[in-house]
């Protein structure tokens, strides 16, 4: 359950169902998530992070499955459950294969376990690799 509830379409401020409409709208669905219902509950934030997603999201360099499997691979390695529901199912839609998501879960554990070795073996960065 979520800490402050989930705002419902029927239930929102009028603030609240612009910022629903135009997600239903950008992604062409009849449906709300509970991610967004729980934002709901400040109308500031639910506007600022949709914004953002939509910008961030929207079309660019990046074609959309890339997108999609950087999120997830954030959301694995900060473990968020719901992210990882939610950008599974988004990659998915976009072409993710079965082989893509175990690629990539092997790419995430691989920099997971490198980056904490060289964390905590404090390893110096070679100039090389500096800009």
């Amino acid at each position: 359950m979520a800490t402050l509830g989930m705002i419902e379409y029927q239930d929102a401020s009028p603030d609240v169902r612009a910022v629903y409409d135009d997600i239903m709208a950008t992604r062409k669905t009849d449906w709300i998530n509970n991610f967004w219902k729980a934002l709901a509950n400040d109308p500031r934030t639910l506007k600022r992070t949709w914004e953002d997603v939509k910008q961030i999201m929207a079309p660019g360099t990046l074609d959309a499955l890339t997108k999609e499997l950087i999120y997830l691979a954030v959301s694995v390695s900060n473990q968020c459950g719901y992210c990882i529901a939610s950008h599974t199912a988004a990659a998915r839609n976009k072409g993710m294969s079965d082989d893509i998501f175990r690629e990539l879960m092997a790419v995430v554990g691989m920099a997971n376990e490198s980056n904490r070795l060289a964390s905590g073996y404090q390893v110096e960065i070679d100039e090389r690799f500096k800009l």
